[in-house]
């Protein structure tokens, strides 16, 4: 689990949501690249995270600006 600034940048399903905002799949592993259309969901603060699309992946907060798909949520 990684940490900025003392906050958390992976989440796990069941976690609550720190902040409102669009939240992305990623891999297991940080640096992890080739995902393919990766999920992205709306949360507001305190929503749960819902079930990746596979059991290897975690969410991370998209920055503004960047955010490219709209698939679920």
């Amino acid at each position: 689990m990684r940490t900025v600034g003392g906050e958390h940048n992976q989440f796990e399903v069941g976690w609550k949501a720190p902040n409102d905002g669009v939240y992305r799949e990623i891999g297991e592993h940080p640096d992890s690249e080739g995902i393919s259309h990766p999920r992205e969901i709306h949360l507001k603060k305190g929503e749960p995270f819902p079930e990746p699309t596979n059991a290897h992946r975690k969410w991370t907060r998209v920055k503004n600006g960047d955010v490219k798909h709209r698939n679920g949520g």
